[in-house]
């Protein structure tokens, strides 16, 4: 009987751009974005995750896509325990499994009130038990760096509402800093600069594909344009305008700039001992962030540390806390360890 139980403990990787569920023995099994769309008027949930996302700016009055998480942490708790509990019940169909424990990563700066509240929603959600593991920690041991080792390990996770950087080292955090600046931001940046410099107004969801294609962080041999496409703000009528990759770049250089000097910030508290291993091994860069053309550059130009992409940077903090599960009894010191009710 005892095997029967084996799948169900889960991870999850709560995000504010995405959410990601790895289940024991199984690896990541679900990899949704994190939008709950609700209908105002009788409140009920129509959908969750991909469905919901295309509705993003798409909705009419009664019907609201919100994104429940807002720099990392809940902004609306009943919206994301609900989600929770959907993609729970995605991943176990059979109801009997419903007791699932589980380990959610939280970024590094949450107070303990934000903290409880991500507790709160596994337990609400149906969860037996809820460990808490730090996103940096999380994203490290998902890059395969090793974190036990009396060697300094340096991540830096640009997720959708917070870029975390920790030096890691004997399986703790050694320094580490967490700030609300990352792909949302470049998203609104850039937003900002097609009203200011074009009188464009784009949708949440088109800045998040001008981001994609052509977001660079550092100067290329070869600048690709796009055309863009908005609503005029003199005439009020869709309107399409050429842009370059140079132009971006300009647009993001401000949250980027913030993104950067985290790193400075934190490689400067950092003991010398540690830094030193730093700067053999280099920092390793995770998280959907890492994906934007040119960041490790940038930052290797900014800092002079080597500087290395996550082999797979948007399931690196999933992964990691996948192997929290897998290795519950090895990795228990990672988590933030709490007596909590049974």
């Amino acid at each position: 009987m005892a095997n029967s139980f084996i799948g169900r403990d889960m991870a999850v990787d709560l995000g504010t751009a995405n959410t990601l569920v790895y289940v024991r023995r199984k690896g990541v099994v679900l990899d949704e974005p994190s939008v709950v769309a609700v209908n105002d008027t009788t409140g009920e949930v129509l959908a969750v995750g991909h469905d919901a996302k295309r509705m993003i700016g798409r909705t009419p009055d009664n019907i609201t896509a919100i994104r429940p998480l807002k720099d990392g942490v809940i902004a609306d708790f009943e919206a994301t325990e609900q989600m929770l509990r959907y993609f729970i019940q995605r991943v176990h169909r059979r109801r009997y499994f419903a007791k699932p424990r589980m380990v959610i990563c939280v970024p590094s700066g949450v107070t303990a009130v934000e903290q409880r509240a991500v507790k709160e929603a596994g337990y609400q959600a149906g969860a037996r038990r809820v460990y808490i593991v730090e996103e940096p920690m999380a994203a490290a041991i998902g890059a395969g760096l090793p974190v036990h080792q009396a060697t300094g390990n340096m991540v830096v996770d640009v997720g959708g509402g917070t870029t975390e950087v920790a030096v890691i080292s004997l399986g703790g955090i050694v320094t580490s800093l967490s700030i609300r600046t990352a792909g949302d931001e470049l998203d609104q940046a850039i937003v900002t600069w097609m009203k200011k410099e074009h009188s464009l107004m784009l949708g949440e969801r088109t800045a998040e594909e001008v981001k994609m294609t052509l977001g660079s962080a550092f100067p290329s041999s070869k600048e690709p344009e796009a055309e863009i496409r908005g609503r005029d703000m003199v005439s009020g009528l869709p309107r399409t305008v050429v842009v370059s990759a140079t132009e971006i770049r300009q647009a993001i250089e401000e949250p980027l700039h913030a993104i950067v000097d985290a790193v400075r910030v934190t490689l400067d508290q950092t003991p010398p001992e540690l830094a030193g291993d730093i700067m053999d091994r280099g920092i390793v860069l995770t998280g959907g962030g890492a994906l934007l053309r040119g960041l490790d550059e940038r930052l290797r130009h900014e800092t002079g540390m080597p500087v290395h992409i996550a082999e797979d940077p948007l399931l690196s903090v999933a992964l990691g806390a996948g192997r929290c599960v897998e290795e519950f009894e090895a990795l228990q010191q990672v988590l933030v360890s709490d007596k909590r009710r049974l």
